[in-house]
């Protein structure tokens, strides 16, 4: 088990629901976020290991979330879950400071391997 800290951030209860599923079942501990303000708060709290981020939120984009977590924590991989699809929405996700941008809908074992990827790089 490698008990890596995964912070889900979206404000869809059954994204986040489908996540932790398959997080726990391949070893992460989860923890969840609703909302850009409260991922920025976890960041801080429970220092995460990685960070998936959805960009539409109600309260602030993903987008912004990415550069406030970049502001102290410049090497903590972030991937985007999104349903942006467009190339401009891509590019942006990457130029903010995103590690990797995955569209919506997506398969649960692809992120995962994803995750993986990039925990290697910086772990």
């Amino acid at each position: 088990m490698n008990e890596n800290r995964v912070l889900v951030v979206d404000d869809e209860r059954g994204i986040i629901s489908l996540l932790e599923l398959y997080l726990i079942e391949n070893g992460f501990d989860v923890i969840a976020a609703t909302s850009g303000k409260e991922a920025l708060a976890k960041v801080e709290q429970e220092t995460p290991d990685i960070v998936v981020l959805d960009v539409l939120m109600m309260d602030m984009s993903g987008f912004l979330v990415c550069r406030e977590i970049r502001k102290s924590q410049k090497y903590m991989p972030i991937i985007f879950l999104s349903s942006l699809r467009d190339s401009e929405s891509i590019i942006k996700g990457l130029e903010v400071g995103g590690d990797d941008y995955l569209t919506k809908p997506f398969d649960p074992l692809e992120l995962i391997a994803r995750i993986n990827v990039l925990l290697r790089r910086t772990l």
